[in-house]
């Protein structure tokens, strides 16, 4: 399928032909929902943590008699029952990471290209360069642009001026296609590829 290609100052830069093994393929939900809880879960921390009833201060002896006080039978202080001890059951330091196939991954984000496509989301660009590093000359061309919020994907390396014009833009991300992935691109408005990310990404995932 042939898509127009356009340039930042909103001009028409000729068409690019775009591989429908790429981006035209049926969109399946299972597949999206499975890579981004998959790159969810791997961002998780989990270092969340309760001491258990051994990790507790306290002695570890019986606090009173077993009889004779009218109170009910306890073995130690340290019994999550007791006021100052440990947490039952509670959360420990673990990695919520899971394994996911590569040719699932891989398939995820060819879905997630198809999608964007298929929504009409999908603008590619002629570069993405910038002569001045300053945020209000690369804001306006935005702002003509309609976007949104858009996430923006260079070739291997993303222009320096570029990169620093958008750090203060709301909204505005910028990835190398190296870091192309399927939470990043479902999660913003419009999916700006340049030529070169195209054909990196087409060489990546044919």
């Amino acid at each position: 399928m042939k898509i127009d290609v356009i340039s930042l100052a909103n001009k028409k830069a000729g068409s690019i032909e775009l591989d429908d093994t790429v981006f035209g393929l049926e969109v399946r939900g299972d597949l999206l929902a499975r890579a981004v809880n998959w790159q969810l879960a791997k961002r998780r921390s989990g270092d969340h943590k309760t001491k258990g009833r051994s990790e507790v201060s306290g002695r570890k002896g019986k606090p009173f008699a077993q009889k004779g006080g009218g109170r009910a039978r306890q073995g130690t202080l340290r019994a999550p029952q007791m006021r100052g001890g440990g947490v039952a059951f509670g959360p420990v330091v673990r990695d919520h990471g899971h394994s996911l196939q590569k040719k699932v991954r891989r398939l995820a984000l060819k879905t997630a290209l198809s999608s964007m496509q298929a929504e009409g989301k999908l603008v590619v660009i002629e570069d993405a360069k910038s002569k001045t590093p300053k945020t209000s000359e690369l804001s306006k061309q935005i702002s003509v642009m309609g976007w949104g919020r858009a996430l923006v994907i260079d070739g291997a390396a993303v222009d320096v001026n570029f990169a620093l014009a958008s750090r203060n833009i709301i909204g505005l991300d910028v990835l190398p296609t190296a870091g192309a992935n399927v939470y990043d691109i479902l999660r913003r408005d419009t999916l700006v590829l340049t030529k070169d990310a195209v054909e990196k990404l087409v060489e990546r995932l044919k």
